[in-house]
């Protein structure tokens, strides 16, 4: 007899009958909308995080045109892997998302493979985001007290536990309180760039560089090739290393999939929220970047030429404050590092119900403990395990170089842009492999899977390898 005409599954409303149909009871709290799922995800890409915490990476590695046009090409074949993970999102809407969409379509290894490097990415996105808030964070009050030492490593890391702290206790809360939230980040994140935006645009103390400069200037500060912009080794060397800008920034867009046992019609509104995430953000964070690059006035202090920017050479801290007055300057700190609050706060709401689904399948060491869920239906458990490995994570950030630069944190973010992007892409990959025999749920991409698919394949290869290699000439 089919599954679907059993008494018990019959009682149930949709949400929990498609559940159940894939093997699972619910226990989570189902009380997202459409809209919270959305925000989720789109709290997570930040273009308040990612877009100015790792400018810098593109500035270097590239200059301007790593900018300028680095993010809407990247954006847009990241924009094909989301519509192939919203495909798959949709037939099987579960709060382990990726791991669980390659078990099904490839088998237990496949699945065992993809939740590890999901596990892993989501530990990179909460703990860089958090101590890349932590960063700012630490900036702004510098800005405030003079007195303060706003680039001592062991300040930042205190401030980064502190975050850390605030968003564990966050996420002990059950799901209708995590809807506030999250709907009040996705707002923080539409109403705070428009307001950079207009400071950016009407309010800053130099002239705005030309065209010519943001779409067509090169800047190599990687150390390879002698600071060349020209040549085999600036085009396929160094500029694609700029690339991390845009691939770092759009991740953690799973957290729809995660979240879908928390949402009401999971099946429609989390593949629709995925893939919305990113084509928002795409479009938002190519506004801000593109004003960050005009306000680039004073490109020799940027670039630190004469060592007198105590930010380092191409950190978009250094063009608010060579562009900017010191009122203006505060006030887009304050938005950047809010924004990033919130974003992380929402990645360990990620982090913490992937790590509840993954052990739920017995994947974790001592997943008896993490699968469990309190009165509220709040992984508490999960959320602290969590926690714990993004501090011992962080760890190395205590120690930078001569000039205080914690290469801990750059490391982190090529840890999430691997891990996740390759657990994205490996069911992406294993849907491609079953071809029509795939059963699609109600949100669904035809026949367009056929060239999406290898699409995403290939991107992914690709970022993989150059993201694992040196990103200067001592490393």
């Amino acid at each position: 007899m089919p599954e679907a005409w059993d008494p018990a599954i019959a009682t149930l409303d949709d949400d929990a009958r498609k559940l159940k149909e894939l093997g699972y009871d619910q226990q989570l709290e189902r009380s997202w909308g459409g809209f919270t799922n959305f925000a989720i995800s789109f709290s997570i890409i930040s273009i308040l995080a990612g877009c100015f915490t790792t400018y810098g990476q593109a500035w270097n590695n590239g200059g301007p045109i790593a900018i300028s046009w680095g993010w809407p090409i990247l954006s847009a074949l990241i924009l094909i892997i989301a519509f192939c993970m919203s495909e798959i999102l949709s037939a099987y809407p579960t709060a382990g998302g990726i791991y669980y969409w390659s078990l099904r379509l490839g088998g237990p290894s496949w699945g065992w493979f993809t939740g590890w490097f999901n596990w892993v990415g989501l530990i990179g996105v909460v703990a860089s985001v958090d101590y890349g808030a932590a960063l700012f964070c630490s900036y702004t009050i510098g800005l405030f007290d003079n007195s303060y030492d706003a680039f001592d490593l062991k300040h930042i890391f205190l401030i980064y536990a502190i975050f850390l702290a605030c968003h564990t206790v966050l996420n002990l809360f059950p799901s209708h309180i995590l809807r506030w939230w999250n709907d009040a980040s996705a707002y923080w994140h539409i109403i705070g760039p428009t307001i950079v935006a207009l400071i950016l645009l009407f309010w800053l103390k130099v002239p705005h560089q030309s065209f010519s400069f943001v779409f067509t200037e090169k800047i190599n500060n990687s150390g390879f090739f002698d600071g060349k912009n020209a040549g085999g080794g600036y085009w396929f060397y160094v500029l694609p290393l700029g690339f991390l800008l845009t691939q770092y920034t759009i991740t953690g867009y799973d957290a729809c999939a995660h979240l879908s046992e928390e949402t009401r019609g999971a099946a429609k509104a989390a593949a629709r929220g995925l893939w919305q995430a990113v084509f928002y953000s795409a479009i938002g964070g190519w506004i801000l970047l593109l004003l960050f690059t005009f306000a680039a006035h004073n490109v020799d202090f940027i670039n630190n030429v004469n060592g007198n920017n105590p930010y380092g050479a191409g950190y978009v801290v250094g063009v608010f404050s060579s562009a900017l007055g010191i009122t203006a300057f505060k006030i887009v700190m304050i938005i950047a590092t809010i924004g990033q609050f919130f974003c992380a706060g929402s990645g360990m709401t990620s982090l913490s119900r992937m790590t509840y689904a993954f052990s739920r399948d017995r994947a974790i060491p001592g997943h008896q403990m993490w699968s469990r869920v309190n009165r509220a239906h709040a992984p508490v458990n999960a959320t602290l395990l969590g926690a714990a490995i993004c501090i011992i994570v962080a760890l190395p950030a205590l120690k930078g170089n001569s000039a205080n630069i914690p290469f801990a944190f750059y490391a982190l973010t090529q840890i999430t842009v691997i891990g996740l992007y390759i657990a994205y892409v490996i069911p992406v990959y294993l849907r491609w492999r079953m071809g029509d025999s795939f059963v699609a749920g109600p949100w669904t991409l035809g026949s367009k899977y056929r060239w999406m698919c290898p699409i995403a394949v290939i991107e992914v290869i690709i970022v993989c390898i150059y993201f694992s290699l040196p990103f200067s000439p001592a490393g």
